[in-house]
């Protein structure tokens, strides 16, 4: 699908832009400030609602009766972000736009917001109306958010925020084939394209399944796991939820006061079909390239796995030498980052108590220095998405 540029004033969009669908291209003038753009990249189509239409009231605060969003840790985030007004902002993975409308509350800041699920943009509309032309979203990976400031025209940022890993609004919609709580199709993508996790069941060999399994989901009922798949696709094909958490089940035994027996099953099919370990680490790389000195760089995590990559990141980028006098000098990159959080920040029991969801979330912020970026590091070789769907 062609990379698209939407105008603000279209409202019909709502109605008529349904999931995959695609946008008359009548709607747009090539001349004007509305216009299509022909680029493909990753095979996902990218929406833009442009903050360049402007009103005789710019740098107003968002209006008080816009529906609000309470993102996990959003006070803490914000707070550490620390939005100051005439700032520009990357919110790298928009959703329901809790962090973009808290940055939008200080006036004259602007947003990109950046999420690959269509339905996050669309979702978004309102609060684009609300923000006085403040407000971008762009339909991409938040890894590509690098190319999505370049293509805005911005060479640098103030600052970076993002939430990583799937969303309530995801898990709590059936037919997204996120939770094993309800029956749907066994599907599993954030984004339009893509193989689905019904296609990695059918694909995988009994192997990498095992791999997939212990690796993204550190289920050490893995081979179990991936014998009863193999042995249940023989029968018929995988491909709803429920025939999927039945199956694990029958191998990882449910014990009280424990999680799910499906749980990490399904927490690794999500994260390989959507490949958010490497988006993960490509975006905190693209975030290291965009921020100006004093830019700030918040993450909230919610599993070990995510934290670790995050935490490790801001250590080799934050670390100071300081040498030893019984050893050789040693050539060492100045530190590109500052760490904030010396301890990752984690919500308090209230918040714990009102979403029971955010009891493993945890923040770590940190400063860009005016160092340069430092290399680019090869990423981990775990299983890849294209080589199980590939059979190689």
């Amino acid at each position: 699908m062609e990379a698209q540029r939407i105008p603000v004033g279209y409202q019909d969009l709502r109605q008529t832009m349904g999931t995959g669908a695609r946008i008359s291209p009548r709607l747009f003038d090539t001349n004007g400030l509305a216009r299509r753009e022909d680029s493909r990249r990753n095979e996902s189509a990218r929406v833009h609602i442009p903050y360049c239409v402007r009103s005789s009231a710019r740098g107003r605060r968002m209006s008080a009766h816009a529906s609000r969003h309470i993102s996990v840790l959003g006070r803490e985030a914000v707070n550490y972000l620390a939005p100051r007004a005439g700032g520009i902002y990357v919110d790298a993975t928009f959703g329901a736009g809790g962090y973009s409308r808290a940055i939008l509350d200080v006036a004259d800041t602007r947003v990109i917001g950046i999420d690959r699920d269509r339905t996050a943009i669309l979702g978004g509309f309102d609060l684009v109306d609300g923000s006085d032309g403040r407000l971008t979203l762009v339909e991409d990976r938040f890894s590509h958010l690098a190319d999505v400031c370049a293509a805005q025209g911005l060479d640098a940022v103030d600052g970076v925020v993002m939430d990583v890993g799937v969303s309530s609004m995801q898990l709590d919609q059936a037919e997204r084939g996120f939770s094993f709580r309800s029956s749907g199709p066994l599907d599993m993508r954030m984004g339009q394209s893509g193989p689905t996790a019904a296609d990695v069941v059918a694909k995988a060999s009994e192997r990498e399944l095992a791999d997939i399994i212990y690796i993204f989901g550190e289920e050490r009922h893995s081979r179990g796991v991936a014998r009863a798949i193999v042995a249940a696709r023989k029968e018929a094909p995988i491909t709803t939820t429920e025939a999927l958490a039945d199956i694990v089940a029958r191998v990882v035994r449910a014990k009280p006061n424990e999680i799910h027996p499906a749980t990490r099953t399904f927490q690794a099919l999500r994260i390989f079909v959507n490949e958010e370990l490497d988006e993960l680490h490509q975006a905190l790389a693209a975030s290291e390239r965009v921020l100006k000195p004093g830019g700030r760089l918040v993450v909230v995590s919610f599993h070990s796995l995510e934290d670790r990559i995050v935490k490790n990141f801001l250590a080799e980028r934050g670390k100071v030498s300081a040498g030893s006098r019984h050893l050789p000098e040693v050539a060492q990159a100045a530190p590109s980052f500052t760490i904030l959080t010396k301890r990752p920040v984690t919500p308090g029991e209230a918040e714990t108590a009102a979403n029971p969801r955010a009891r493993s979330a945890k923040l770590r912020a940190a400063e860009r220095t005016a160092a340069p970026v430092h290399g680019a590091e090869a990423l981990p070789s775990w299983p890849r998405l294209a080589d199980v769907m590939r059979g190689s």
